[in-house]
């Protein structure tokens, strides 16, 4: 599963939260998390070693019934950076899996 990655965004206001499941340079299994104030600098960022991707997807689903249970709506889910739309993508920028806006 190498390559496998999910992305997904939840919104609120001005506020977002987005979770990306990926795999590392060594095959360890990662949940990152990022949260903050879209088109600022304000904001979290936490990584979770998890043993799986089937651990990965239990972790996912608390963190939506979370940002759900607090009124956030989700707007976005992808497998691939290239899937996420444009107009989407040019507000993303700085967020992780992100590079920042040049």
């Amino acid at each position: 599963m190498q390559g496998l990655a999910l992305i997904i965004r939840w919104e609120k206001d001005q506020d977002y939260y987005l979770v990306y499941v990926h795999q590392d340079m060594f095959g360890d299994w990662l949940v990152t998390r990022a949260w903050g104030l879209t088109g600022t600098q304000y904001g979290g960022l936490k990584h979770t070693l998890v043993g799986s991707p089937e651990e990965a997807a239990v972790l996912v689903d608390d963190v939506r019934h979370i940002q759900e249970s607090r009124g956030f709506r989700k707007v976005l889910e992808a497998r691939q950076a290239n899937e996420i739309p444009t107009d989407l993508r040019d507000t993303m920028q700085g967020e992780i899996p992100f590079q920042p806006k040049s």
